[in-house]
C-alpha cells in the first residue's frame, strides 16, 4: 500500500515537471522546401512544396518569384505547393514565406536542348552587310592556377592530370582549341566580305592587345595563328610580361567606406541564396576528390565544405576576394572542370566516378557562383570593368578599325557583361553557363542596304564536347553562339540593336563609374 502511494506521488511530481517544461511547436521544426536549388529547361514546368504546415495555417503561406520573367510560380489550390513553369533561360529564386520564415529555391532554367542536339546560333544576319567586329576573348584551357604541390594536390588523396603545362599556363590543347576559334572568325569575316584571303592588315586595321599574362598572350597568339595565318602581325601588351595590365584587371580604383557597405549588400541582397543553393554542388564535389581521405582534410588545414562561412574582402586597387568555403571548393571545381577538358576518359578526369552531364554542371557551378558573387553585382562591376569598357569603346570609333582582339580573363567578360546590364542567362552544350573557357563576347557592326548602323553582342564558345574533342570549326560546324539580350533595350526583327543603342549603352556604364564618386565621394579631410 505504501508502496503504492511512493508511486502515485512520483508520478504526479513527474506530471507536473513535464507541464512545466515549454514545449517546442512541431510546426518551427519541420518546415521545410522540398528543394534549394532546381534545374529545368524553357518550357519545363514542376510542383514545389512546403512540408510541416498544419492544414488549418496553410492559407498563410505566399509564394513568390524574384522574376516572374524566367519562372513563374501558381499556388495551388490547398497552397501547399506551387506549380513552377519555366519561361526563359535564367536565374531566379522561389520563395514560400510562412510565420515571418522564408523558404528558398535557387532555379536555373536553361535552353530546352541537350548536349547532343544542334549547336545554336549564327553570327551573320540577312540583309546586314558586316563592318566592324570586337572581340573580347577569355584565354582558352589552361592548367590550374595553383601548383600540383600545393593546397590543390593536399584537398585528394588523388593524383591530378599530368599538365602539358606550368601552373595556370595555356596548354597544348588550349592553344589548338584558338587556332580553330581564329580560323572560324577568319572564315566568317571572308564570307561576310570583311577581310579578304591571305588577309595582310595594316596596323590601323587590325589590333590584337591582350593581358600581360602567359595564359592570355598565349591565346591571343594561337587565334592570330588561325585568323591570319599568313599576316606577321604582332600581339600587342603594355605592361612587364607575367603581371597583370590595369586594363585586364578586374580591380577596385574608387573605394570610400560607404561605397564599400553599399556594394557588399548587394552582394549579399543578389547572391546570398546562391551560395545557400550551393550545399549539394559542395557534396558532389567532396565526394568526387574524397575530400574526407585527403592530407589536408585530416590534419585539419580543411574542413566541410559549409555554406554559411563565406567572407569577402573588398579593397581600393585590390580585386574583390572572398574567404571560406566557396574559395576552397572554386579551387577543387575549377581544377576538375579544367580537367574534364583535357582528359579523354571522363571516368579518369572524376577520380574513378562515372558522372552525367548534369552533375558536371553541377561541379562547374561553383565557379560559376564564385564569379557571379565576385565580379557582377552592378556597383561592383561598373567599377571593374571601366579601363575594358573605355577600351572597348575607344577601338568602336577607332578610323579605318576593322577587327580588335582583346584577351583577357572571366572575370573580364562577367564584369563587363554585368556593366552593360545583360539579362540573366544560361548557355546551352556547356557545363560552364556563364562564361566558359575560351568564350568571346563579340560586338559586331553591321550596316543595311540604306547604310543605317546596327549592332550584334554574342557569346562564342566552344560547348564542352568541343572542347574535350578539339573538331575542326567552320561555317557548317560552328561554335556555339548565344545572343545577349541587355535590359531595357529591344533589338529588332533581325535580333540588331539598331543605331547608337549598343554604343549608348557602353557610354551609360562608363558614365556610372563616375556617378558612384558623386554618390560616395570621399570624406574630406578636418
Amino acid at each position: 500500500m505504501n508502496t503504492k502511494r511512493h508511486i502515485a506521488a512520483f508520478l504526479a511530481v513527474l506530471l507536473a515537471v513535464c507541464m512545466m517544461i515549454p514545449t517546442v511547436p512541431a510546426q518551427m521544426a519541420t518546415v521545410r522546401l522540398g528543394k534549394s536549388k532546381l534545374t529545368l529547361k524553357v518550357g519545363d514546368t514542376y510542383t514545389l512544396k512546403l512540408s510541416g504546415v498544419a492544414k488549418k495555417n496553410r492559407s498563410k503561406i505566399i509564394w513568390s518569384s524574384s522574376d516572374k520573367r524566367i519562372v513563374a510560380v501558381k499556388a495551388a489550390s490547398s497552397n501547399i505547393s506551387a506549380k513552377l513553369t519555366a519561361k526563359k533561360v535564367g536565374k531566379t529564386t522561389i520563395k514560400a514565406k510562412f510565420a515571418g520564415k522564408s523558404y528558398a529555391c535557387r532555379v536555373v532554367v536553361k535552353e530546352a536542348t541537350g548536349e547532343s542536339e544542334q549547336i545554336p546560333g549564327s553570327l551573320s544576319h540577312d540583309g546586314y552587310k558586316l563592318k566592324q567586329v570586337i572581340v573580347l576573348s577569355r584565354h582558352n584551357i589552361r592548367s590550374p592556377l595553383s601548383s600540383l604541390g600545393s593546397s590543390l594536390a593536399g584537398i585528394t588523396p588523388y593524383q591530378w592530370f599530368p599538365w602539358s603545362s606550368d601552373p595556370s599556363e595555356l596548354s597544348l590543347r588550349g592553344g589548338v582549341l584558338e587556332t580553330e576559334n581564329g580560323q572560324y572568325f577568319r572564315q566568317w569575316m571572308e564570307s561576310e566580305g570583311l577581310i579578304p584571303k591571305n588577309y595582310h592588315p595594316s596596323d590601323e586595321e587590325v589590333a590584337v592587345y591582350a593581358n600581360s599574362k602567359q595564359r592570355t598572350i598565349a591565346t591571343a597568339q594561337y587565334f592570330v595563328a588561325g585568323l591570319l595565318p599568313t599576316a606577321n602581325k604582332r600581339i600587342e601588351y603594355k605592361v612587364d610580361f607575367d603581371t597583370m595590365d590595369p586594363v585586364f584587371t578586374p580591380q577596385f580604383t574608387y573605394m570610400t567606406e560607404e561605397y564599400k557597405t553599399a556594394c557588399l549588400a548587394q552582394i549579399h541582397e543578389r547572391f546570398d541564396s546562391a551560395v545557400a543553393g550551393l550545399k549539394d554542388n559542395y557534396k558532389l564535389v567532396s565526394d568526387v576528390i574524397a575530400l574526407k581521405d585527403s592530407p589536408a582534410y585530416k590534419d585539419g588545414t580543411v574542413t566541410d565544405f559549409v555554406t554559411d562561412d563565406t567572407e569577402y574582402i573588398l579593397e581600393n586597387n585590390q580585386e574583390p576576394a572572398v574567404k571560406g568555403s566557396l574559395k576552397t571548393a572554386c579551387s577543387a571545381s575549377d581544377a576538375l572542370v579544367l580537367q574534364y577538358y583535357e582528359e579523354h576518359d571522363k571516368k579518369k578526369a572524376a577520380f574513378g566516378r562515372d558522372l552525367t552531364f548534369d552533375q558536371w554542371c553541377e561541379i562547374a557551378g561553383i565557379k560559376d557562383v564564385y564569379v557571379d558573387v565576385l565580379y557582377t553585382a552592378p556597383l561592383v562591376a561598373v567599377n571593374l570593368a571601366n579601363p575594358l569598357l573605355k577600351e572597348i569603346r575607344n577601338e568602336i570609333d577607332k578610323p579605318g578599325r576593322k577587327f580588335t582582339f582583346l584577351c583577357g580573363h572571366d572575370s573580364n567578360l562577367s564584369s563587363v557583361l554585368a556593366a552593360l546590364e545583360a539579362d540573366e542567362y544560361s548557355l546551352p552544350c556547356a557545363i560552364e553557363t556563364r562564361t566558359p573557357i575560351g568564350s568571346k563576347l563579340v560586338f559586331s557592326r553591321f550596316e543595311d542596304a540604306a547604310g543605317k548602323e546596327a549592332w550584334s553582342l554574342d557569346l562564342v564558345y566552344q560547348t564542352t564536347e568541343q572542347l574535350r574533342n578539339t573538331p575542326i570549326l567552320t561555317l557548317a560546324d560552328h561554335p556555339a553562339i548565344y545572343q545577349i539580350p541587355l535590359s531595357g533595350l529591344t533589338r529588332n526583327s533581325s535580333g540588331l540593336y539598331e543605331g547608337d543603342m549598343l554604343k549608348g549603352r557602353i557610354d551609360k556604364a562608363i558614365a556610372e563609374f563616375d556617378r558612384i564618386k558623386q554618390l560616395y565621394p570621399e570624406a574630406k579631410a578636418a
